[in-house]
């Protein structure tokens, strides 16, 4: 069957064109870490392949012989809020459930038994200690969405991870990641009490923070590349510059037109065809027009009074002024986060790319935007 560009979910290597996922980061840094029983948080913008690079690793991980790695989903949680005890017992059922398939049921099963009597404060942490006492290598656990908990749950979740850093590896992880949109530093948890805790506080124990970054101008090339190889359909040579300007390597942009042009476009299907700049422009407009999901939560997140303080900002021709707008390094610090802004040593932020330009220029012919 023929491959095809992914726009939904992780990538699967035998359905979607894909770029090697351990190419994505450094890959000697993170196996260092995980070598040093260090905690680390892996962050990137929504829809950039963090969870297919965490899922990649994992199997990279359990081919060896070292360790036993598990990867564990906890968005679900986000519907539980602050209720620390749903959230907690749903985290350790969803590590269970993910060890069933690396050791069997037995190992999880007992310890997920052993803990039901356990306080909300204290299951999770006591759960993980059985695991990592019971499995024969030991244990590196990378959890996803982490940052889509809230308040007391998030909370009681960072502190019992917490809990047994100086028992690993025997008696907990030997490495724990946390993948989210943002670094944990920078999470403001609010909780029923009306205290604020930061993330720093509640995790003090992370060693590094890596971002995931965005494709290159080569790694489009090879991604596309892809395509022609297996379809024989090319890409003029002028589509390069124009996804890269439209992009700038965000990888949902990246596959959506990729997908848009060769699939959606029907007469684009007939792979004689050769893919123009033109046709590019078109799939890019249609991209915008149709409001997908990802520019759905993009144009969502723009109207978020912040966040067009800061994009306002980014696109404003009188610095001082827009400096003059009630904008806090926080709001700059999640705008880049969700990769609105690019942030480069001495230069001054900018869109990240022509698209999410468009889209903010829609907001603003809308009147959707605060006016400077």
């Amino acid at each position: 069957m023929e491959r095809f560009f992914n726009t939904a979910g992780p990538n699967i290597a035998e359905d979607n064109y894909t770029l090697d996922p351990l190419s994505r980061f450094d890959l000697d840094e993170i196996l260092t870490l995980i070598r040093q029983k260090r905690y680390f948080v892996l962050h990137a913008p929504r829809q950039t392949g963090k969870t297919s690079c965490l899922l990649a690793l994992r199997d990279y991980l359990n081919e060896r012989d070292d360790y036993i790695a598990v990867y564990a989903n906890v968005e679900d949680g986000q519907a539980a809020r602050n209720n620390v005890g749903a959230v907690v017992a749903g985290t350790v059922n969803v590590i269970a459930t993910e060890m069933d398939d690396i050791v069997g049921e037995d190992i999880p099963r007992a310890a997920k038994a052993g803990v039901q009597d356990e306080n909300e404060s204290t299951m999770l942490s006591a759960f993980l200690t059985k695991l990592s006492k019971a499995l024969p290598k030991p244990l590196v656990l990378f959890i996803d969405e982490i940052d889509s908990l809230v308040g007391d749950s998030l909370v009681s979740v960072l502190r019992q991870l917490r809990a047994g850093y100086a028992d690993r590896p025997a008696h907990f992880p030997q490495s724990i990641v946390l993948c989210g949109v943002r670094d944990v530093r920078d999470y403001r948890i609010h909780t029923t009490s009306g205290e604020i805790i930061t993330g720093g506080s509640a995790f003090n124990i992370k060693a590094k923070s890596l971002r995931l970054g965005d494709f290159s101008l080569d790694e489009i090339r090879a991604l596309y590349g892809q395509h022609t190889a297996e379809t024989g359909q090319r890409f003029d040579e002028g589509c390069f510059p124009f996804v890269w300007q439209a992009t700038e390597g965000q990888p949902w942009l990246v596959n959506a037109l990729g997908n848009e042009v060769t699939n959606e476009m029907r007469e684009n299907r007939d792979r004689s065809v050769v893919i123009t700049p033109e046709m590019m422009y078109r799939a890019q407009e249609r991209i915008i027009y149709r409001r997908d999901t990802h520019i759905d939560q993009i144009l969502e997140k723009m109207k978020e009074p912040a966040m067009q303080r800061v994009m306002n900002m980014a696109v404003s021709k009188d610095f001082d002024i827009a400096l003059a707008n009630d904008i806090t390094s926080d709001d700059i610090i999640e705008a880049n986060e969700n990769g609105l802004i690019t942030l480069q040593r001495g230069q001054r932020l900018r869109v990240a790319n022509s698209i999410y330009n468009t889209l903010f220029k829609e907001l603003a012919s809308n009147h959707e935007r605060i006016t400077i």
